[in-house]
């Protein structure tokens, strides 16, 4: 199935567009829960807030579990840490059960906590051919085509056989937690969401599949089901021909 481009003016634009989105999805779904991975990241924080602000009573809350498509391995107080950016714009401001947020413990062994974390989704999220089926698995892309923690030149992370790994990043050496490649394409829709002058090139070769952007591990993103790119005018590089 080819990509779906949501293209939207501004960011702004973008994480509204997602959010009207993302209701109607859930709406749609049936059953009782709604399994949904969240990334980190800019353009996510203004959807975390956006959500909190204008969608606050707008979201059938009581049936999303949240999950996290990598996370630092950093206490939750850390800046760097993604469960604690969505903590504090989204979660506090609305009123969720204990047992709906379920955040990699980036304080804990690394080692410990990635076979944890994949116990508890095939625990509790419905499994297809022994792997996690999440209902949507929200992404970014870096500005080196790197997708949740899965960096270019670990593209062995994107094709193992298990539903965690560690992932190291390549300048920093920080230690972090991801979802492998066969999760991230066993889901029933994943969605991009870019935005930025900065994007735009990787973005364009990902989407017209050159052979440069093998390179990429966002370019390997090919769900089971469907695939979402929600992007701004400057990331699909409206305006910016030639710079």
């Amino acid at each position: 199935m080819n990509p779906l481009i949501h293209t939207c003016k501004t960011p702004e634009d973008l994480a509204d567009a997602f959010a009207k989105q993302l209701i109607k999805w859930i709406s749609d779904s049936g059953g009782d829960s709604f399994h949904l991975a969240l990334s980190g990241g800019t353009t996510p924080s203004l959807l975390f807030s956006l959500l909190a602000n204008k969608y606050k009573t707008g979201l059938p809350w009581h049936k999303i579990h949240f999950w996290w498509g990598d996370e630092r391995m950093v206490p939750p107080s850390d800046p760097e840490s993604n469960f604690g950016v969505v903590n504090e714009l989204l979660f506090t401001k609305i009123g969720l059960l204990a047992e709906q947020i379920h955040r990699i413990n980036g304080e804990l062994d690394p080692t410990d906590e990635s076979l944890g974390y994949a116990t508890k989704m095939k625990t509790l999220i419905p499994v297809l051919n022994g792997t996690p089926k999440f209902d949507l698995i929200m992404l970014g892309l870096g500005d080196d085509g790197h997708t949740a923690s899965i960096f270019p030149g670990q593209m062995q992370l994107m094709e193992s056989n298990n539903t965690t790994a560690i992932a190291i990043h390549p300048s920093s050496g920080q230690l972090r937690i991801t979802l492998t490649g066969k999760v991230l394409n066993n889901a029933k829709k994943v969605a991009f969401l870019v935005a930025g002058a900065s994007k735009s090139k990787i973005f364009n070769e990902i989407i017209s599949g050159s052979e440069n952007s093998q390179q990429f591990p966002a370019a390997h993103i090919h769900p089971a089901g469907e695939l979402h790119w929600f992007i701004d005018e400057a990331c699909q590089g409206k305006g910016n021909k030639g710079k």
